[in-house]
């Protein structure tokens, strides 16, 4: 006869929880919803950035203002410099290095670093396509917005942070480590893309739209990620574990 327990399971550490296992919006995916905002936001601002509309025109006005700032021959530009770094590839890639090297020899598992590499790739694609695609060029070359040596649209350090950081987030709630490390992921990965992008407006980096379709690029990255994640690589993890993929 099987033994009566009072109930409490034990489980092992970074194995997740019965009530979020079946959760239909794991943690740190983006809701539909917000998917389609992102890809409207998207498609809404390319063609009017591509027909010379309002956006183009609020881009202008807000370089003239921060051009007077002359935050770049200012004592503030190192500091506002070193928050663009938050949505910078080699220092992110600096923290999930350790993240993934640490998740993976506790829990003998390389799927975490096989989500990062795949938000990486799928990264780089997208956002280079998207970059050389339009040739928007930078605000330093006024009066040229869309010329084949342009490479300004959308921001690249945006979109990183997003998407970077949303990984970061997902392994860290998936895989249950401290209370503290789960609350500073949640914060970059809010935080670490705002502050990018008004940093790298306020130094004349980059024009508005190129933060804000930034950030939604990253957005519908996460979310591809999160389903080729469920799609594919769950029923490869199955499949080492000796489980059925049905």
């Amino acid at each position: 006869m099987a033994g009566v327990t009072s109930g409490a399971v034990r489980r092992r550490p970074g194995a997740i929880p019965p009530d979020a296992a079946g959760a239909d919006v794991p943690v740190g995916r983006p809701p539909r919803w917000l998917l389609v905002v992102a890809l409207v936001v998207t498609v809404a601002v390319t063609v009017d950035l591509l027909g010379g509309g309002v956006l183009e025109r609020m881009d202008l006005r807000v370089s003239e203002v921060v051009s007077a700032w002359d935050l770049k021959d200012s004592a503030a530009y190192w500091p506002v410099w070193a928050v663009t770094q938050l949505g910078g590839r080699g220092f992110i890639l600096i923290v999930l290095a350790g993240l993934v090297g640490y998740l993976g020899w506790r829990f003998r598992t390389v799927v975490p670093l096989v989500r990062v590499l795949l938000a990486l790739v799928l990264l780089t694609v997208v956002v280079y396509s998207f970059k050389y695609g339009t040739g928007r060029t930078a605000p330093a070359y006024p009066g040229s917005f869309f010329h084949r040596d342009g490479a300004s649209y959308p921001s690249g350090h945006v979109a990183n942070a997003v998407l970077m950081w949303g990984v970061a987030r997902w392994q860290v709630v998936e895989y249950r480590l401290a209370a503290w490390v789960q609350r500073t992921a949640r914060a970059l990965s809010v935080a670490g893309p705002v502050a990018t992008g008004v940093a790298m407006v306020s130094l004349d980096f980059h024009w508005v739209t190129d933060a804000v379709v930034g950030a939604a690029v990253g957005i519908l990255l996460l979310g591809v990620v999160h389903l080729l994640d469920a799609v594919v690589m769950s029923r490869w993890v199955s499949a080492r574990a000796g489980r059925s993929t049905a």
